[in-house]
C-alpha cells in the first residue's frame, strides 16, 4: 500500500520522476561510490568476519509512526536472526549487518535528505522507503549511486515505471491492487453509485485512479470524486456534499490516520454506505481508532492473509515474542526483504551493489510471505490481493485474488 505532506511537493517530484524513463547515466564518481564502499561501509573488521550497513527508511513519528516502526522491527528481525547465527558466508568471509535506521517522516524532502545521507555512509542496500510519496524521489538517488532498493510496501506503479535498475519491491502494486478492489466493489459489493476521496499523496492517489478505472469498467458509476490531505481529519463537509448523491459505497485513497476519522463522522452523518480502502487502511490501528465503527470496513492488502503466508504462523509468533505485539502491516515484507537481497550477495559472493545487484534482479526466493522473484522492471511477479472486512472487531478474509496458494 502504500503518505504525511507529500501533496505538492510529491507532485512536482514525481512529475520530474515520470518524465523519463530511461535510467540516468551514472557518473564515474557516483558509479565507483558503491562499488568501493564493502571497506568504508565495514563497521569494524575481526578476522574474516566484516560488518556492513543496509539502509532501512520509513516515518518513525507522526501520525502513521506506527507503520514505521512495523517496517523497522521487520527489518531488525531478519538482521539480528543472520547475526545470530554467525552471519552470512559472502566470497569467503562472515559477513554480519548493521542496520542503519532513518526516519523520513513520511516526506518527499526529508527522504531525499535520508537517501543522500544512506550514499555517503556507504550503505549496501536499502529497505524502504514505506510511502510511495517518499519511495520515488529517493530511488533516483539510490540510482545515480548504483545502490540496490527494495521497497516492502510502496505500491505506486510510478516507482518501478521509472526504469532504474535498482528499484525492486516485494509486493504487488497499485494497478493490481486498484483492479482488484475496483472490480470487487461492483461485482461484489454491488456497488453501483460510487463515491471517491483520496489524500493526494503519490499513493493515495495513484491506487484511487486506478480504483476508478477499473469499477468504471466493471460498470460502476462514479458520482463524487473529493480530495483532502493526509493530515487532515475533520471530513464533515466532503462527506455532506458526498451524502447529496446517495452512493452505496465510498473508496478511501490514503493511510488509516484518516480512514478511521473518515469512518466515524460518515457514520454520524448517517451515511449507510460501505466504505473501502486499500492497504493503508487494513491495519489493527484503523480498529483502534474507529471503534466501534470500523465495523463493515472493508480494505485491501497486497499479499495473502498474513496467517496464510508459506512462513505466516512461525514469523508472527516470532515477531511477537521479539517484540511484545502484533505485526501492523508490512514487516513481513520488510524481513523478506532484507533476506533477499542478502542471498543475492551470497550468489554473487560480494556485498559490493554493482555486483550483487545483477544476482538481486534474477533472484528466486522462497521467503515467508511465499515465493519472490522480479520482472524487468522491479515488480514482484503473481503478487496476490486479499480483500478483509472488519467483523466483531477483527479483519476477516473475504476473498484472495491470484498469488500462489495459501499454505495449509
Amino acid at each position: 500500500m502504500t503518505i504525511a505532506r507529500y501533496t505538492l511537493i510529491a507532485a512536482a517530484v514525481l512529475g520530474l520522476a515520470a518524465c523519463g524513463k530511461q535510467e540516468p547515466a551514472q557518473s564515474d564518481t557516483a558509479a565507483s561510490a558503491p562499488a568501493a564502499s564493502a571497506t568504508a561501509a565495514a563497521g569494524g573488521a575481526s578476522g574474516d568476519t566484516v560488518t556492513v550497513k543496509i539502509g532501512h527508511a520509513a516515518p518513525l513519528t507522526g501520525n502513521i509512526a506506527h507503520l514505521g516502526k512495523d517496517n523497522e522491527d521487520g527489518v531488525k528481525l531478519a538482521i539480528d536472526e543472520i547475526n545470530a547465527a554467525g552471519g552470512a558466508d559472502i566470497g569467503g568471509k562472515k559477513v554480519k549487518f548493521e542496520m542503519d535506521s532513518e526516519d523520513d517522516q513520511a516526506d518527499p524532502k526529508t527522504a531525499t535528505t535520508v537517501a543522500q545521507r544512506f550514499v555517503d555512509e556507504h550503505v549496501v542496500g536499502v529497505i524502504g522507503h514505506l510511502n510511495s510519496g517518499t519511495t520515488i524521489p529517493a530511488s533516483k538517488i539510490y540510482s545515480d549511486a548504483g545502490i540496490p532498493q527494495i521497497s516492502p510496501s510502496a505500491t505506486a506503479v510510478a516507482y518501478t515505471a521509472q526504469g532504474f535498475k535498482t528499484a525492486f519491491r516485494v509486493m504487488a502494486n497499485d494497478a493490481q491492487q486498484g483492479k482488484v478492489l475496483g472490480e470487487y466493489a461492483v461485482q461484489k459489493l454491488g456497488a453501483k453509485k460510487i463515491a471517491i476521496v483520496d489524500d493526494r499523496t503519490a499513493y493515495g492517489q495513484g491506487l484511487a485512479d486506478e480504483f476508478e478505472k477499473a469499477a468504471k469498467a466493471a460498470g460502476g458509476d462514479v458520482v463524487k470524486r473529493e480530495f483532502t490531505t493526509n493530515q487532515e481529519t475533520d471530513f464533515n463537509a466532503i462527506l455532506t456534499s458526498i451524502k447529496g448523491t446517495k452512493p452505496d459505497l465510498i473508496f478511501y485513497g490514503g493511510m488509516d490516520a484518516q480512514a478511521a476519522p473518515l469512518k466515524k463522522q460518515a457514520h454520524k452523518l448517517g451515511i449507510t454506505a460501505k466504505v473501502m480502502g486499500g492497504d493503508g487502511t487494513q491495519t489493527p490501528e484503523l480498529i483502534k481508532l474507529a471503534g466501534d465503527d470500523s465495523e463493515g470496513m472493508v480494505s485491501s492488502s497486497p499479499g495473502q492473509p498474513k496467517d496464510q503466508l508459506p512462513g505466516g504462523k512461525e514469523f508472527l509468533d516470532k515477531f511477537k515474542k521479539t517484540f511484545g505485539q502484533e505485526v501492523q502491516l508490512y514487516a513481513p515484507y520488510c524481513y523478506d526483504a532484507v533476506k533477499v537481497m542478502v542471498e543475492a550477495m551470497k550468489k554473487a559472493g560480494s556485498t559490493e551493489p554493482a555486483k550483487y545487484l545483477p544476482e538481486l534482479a534474477k533472484i528466486d526466493y522462497q521467503g515467508v510471505t511465499g515465493p519472490i522473484t522480479f520482472d524487468e522492471k522491479g515488480d514482484i511477479k503473481n503478487g496476490a490481493i486479499t480483500i478483509y472486512t472488519v467483523k466483531g472487531g477483527k479483519w476477516e478474509v473475504l476473498e484472495i485474488v491470484g498469488g500462489a496458494a495459501p499454505a495449509k
